[in-house]
């Protein structure tokens, strides 16, 4: 199937494409590395009146740090993050641990970290870590700039805060002290498939107690979710040391951790392959293995 007939055109610079953008007549799509819009276009799933090709924006190609953030341009591409040297300390772990998951090396040679918080897919890994580290979106409009808490970025399957005429311009995430630990454990059927369950955390220790745990869920529901509840079950409880072996005990805190997200937290949907039932264990599983590869990056 080819795609319907659309105009396309290509910005130079962020007011332009803005100029473009609040055409709010019609149907305007913005293609950054295009992975998921290009393939619903061939569908006919989406049908645009007019495409924004945003790649010949120099200013949007940028990953800065500054007063402890990381400033992610809408232009980055996913292949960037493979390095944990890109980024310092355990956020550049954590993206390098994340990003090897998002499908196949060309596609991550083209797409981008902000094109997938602005599809907003339950199934993204950056979604999720977006949601763990409470980043804030930062778009450009016909009212001005704003920036937005992911928080309250996403509002179901493929639905963001994002206004008409808004262009994403970047994300920012906060750096990750050197005593948090991070993990990122990922299951689906085949290396291509989307995550039918994702999970990734970080965990701040000291003197062996847990001081802070964020953890975010990926495809558990109708959007990323924090796993709250699952948080606060872990914050004070102690860690343990690092164990070798596929187990952990049943009243290890990350066990207990893992059954609490995936009963009060998670809220699964059946898949052809995964009913819910089935997501609710692998999720409890996930949680705890992620939460044990976590612990591993810090002194307890």
């Amino acid at each position: 199937m080819k795609p319907a007939d659309f105009d396309y055109t290509v910005p130079r610079t962020v007011p332009e494409a803005l100029d473009v953008l609040a055409d709010t007549g019609r149907d305007v799509r913005v293609l950054a590395g295009g992975q998921s819009l290009i393939l619903e276009m061939h569908l006919q799933r989406i049908r645009p009146d007019l495409v924004v090709d945003i790649n010949r924006i120099t200013e949007l190609d940028h990953l800065t740090t500054d007063g402890g953030q990381v400033e992610v341009g809408a232009l980055v591409r996913h292949g960037r993050f493979e390095s944990p040297h890109v980024v310092l300390g355990p956020l550049g772990r954590l993206f390098s641990l994340a990003v090897v998951n998002i499908a196949h090396p060309p596609i991550r040679a083209r797409g981008t970290m902000v094109g997938s918080l602005a599809w907003g897919h339950p199934a993204s890994e950056w979604c999720a870590i977006a949601t763990a580290l409470d980043a804030g979106i930062r778009l450009q409009g016909p009212d001005g700039a704003r920036e937005v808490a992911a928080r309250d970025w996403f509002l179901g399957p493929l639905r963001t805060a994002r206004r008409p005429g808004e262009l994403i311009t970047s994300i920012r995430f906060p750096l990750l002290g050197e005593d948090t630990g991070v993990g990122f454990i990922e299951h689906r059927r085949t290396h291509f498939c989307f995550a039918q369950v994702a999970v990734a955390a970080t965990l701040t220790v000291r003197d062996g107690v847990i001081e802070e745990a964020r953890v975010a869920l990926v495809n558990c529901a109708d959007r990323p979710v924090r796993a709250h509840a699952a948080e606060q079950a872990l914050t004070g409880a102690e860690a343990g040391s690092p164990r070798s072996g596929n187990r952990l005990p049943d009243g290890h805190p990350f066990v207990r951790a893992g059954r609490i997200a995936a009963e009060q937290d998670a809220a699964p949907l059946a898949e052809p392959y995964a009913d819910p039932e089935y997501r609710r264990q692998a999720i409890a599983v996930l949680v705890g293995r992620t939460l044990r590869q976590a612990s591993e990056g810090v002194a307890t």
